[in-house]
Order: C-alpha cells, then structure tokens, then sequence
C-alpha cells in the first residue's frame, strides 16, 4: 500500500502539523492515489448500484481530513488510518440517510468474504457497522484493529504500528475479532 516514500508523506504531515505553508499542497498528490484505492475498497463492500462515487468519497474524506486541527500526524499510517475511519464514517452516514429515505428498501450490502474469512454472504453494512461498535465497546483495541484492516486495508504490521502493538499481539487481536463477528454476523 505505498505508492509515494513513506518518508515523504509522513515528513509533509510532520510540515503540516506544524503549519507550513504549501505542505498540504504537497501532500495532496502524493496521497491521492492511495485514498483511492482504499475508497474502491470500502465501495467494493457495497451494493452494486451506490450512488456515491470513489473521487466524492475521497473529496469528502479529505476535506474532513484537512478540518482536523487537533490531530497531530504520527505517521503515513497514522494518516490512512484516520482517512479510512473518515470514509468509514461517509458510508455509514450515507447509508443512514438512503435507509431513513427509503424504509424498508434494500439495504446497503456489504462482501465480508474478503475481509473477514469466515464470514460468507453479503452483511448489511449499517448492521456490520452496529455489530463492529459492540464489539468496540467489549475490546477497544481489537475494534480499533478490526477497523484499520477491515476499512483501511492496512496491514497487520500497519496496523499494529498504527495501535502501537506488536504484530504478534495484533495477529491474535485478528483471530479473536473474527471468530466473535463471525459468531455475531452468522448467529452461529
């Protein structure tokens, strides 16, 4: 998942936290590509017909990105992150609001198989979204893990630098939150 020096982006967040002037003129291009590619993921756990499109998902996530003062970049995976859980937000939103328009319509699919082994069939994604919270709330961590790989394609090893764990603790994080959503999704 590194499309540009990892170096690079996470030296030009390091600028923009600190509030250079053009570091996120900068930044910009060299993250582009890579938010699409994790926008394309999210939307490829949709139904085919969605209305929201990768580049206005990205837009949006950006645009919320960039409206985050308090948020001290740490890294390029501290950045992916954070843009995977904007996106995340996006979808569960838009799929709240196409819901709340059309009760009782078809709701938003989503594909775990890719993710999440175990699992088979399509989810709904506001109640994949409602069941990932549950869990969050029994193992912070975990959720937080569940969510980095799940919405942000990001790595074990990403994702364990993201938590600051170590890969063999986010390994067993993994198992564990797939058997439990396995166990939530499936009723078994």
């Amino acid at each position: 998942m590194t499309t540009a020096p990892s170096q690079n982006i996470t030296r030009l967040l390091l600028e923009w936290s600190d509030g250079k002037s053009g570091a996120l003129e900068s930044l910009f291009p060299l993250v582009y590509e890579e938010l699409r590619v994790i926008a394309q993921s999210h939307l490829r756990r949709e139904r085919s017909a969605h209305t929201l499109q990768r580049t206005a998902l990205v837009h949006e996530a950006f645009l919320r990105l960039v409206d985050q003062k308090s948020v001290t970049w740490q890294s390029r995976a501290h950045f992916f992150a954070l843009a995977s859980q904007m996106m995340r937000r996006i979808l569960v939103d838009h799929a709240r609001r196409r819901s709340t328009a059309k009760r009782g319509a078809d709701a938003v699919r989503v594909d775990l198989d890719g993710a999440l082994e175990e699992v088979s069939g399509d989810l709904d994604f506001e109640e994949f979204d409602q069941v990932l919270q549950r869990y969050e709330t029994l193992e912070p961590r975990s959720g937080r893990l569940v969510e980095l790989r799940f919405f942000g394609g990001l790595s074990i090893e990403e994702a364990a630098s993201v938590l600051e764990i170590s890969v063999a603790t986010a390994k067993r994080d993994w198992a564990v939150a797939r058997a439990w959503l396995q166990r939530e999704l499936t009723g078994s």
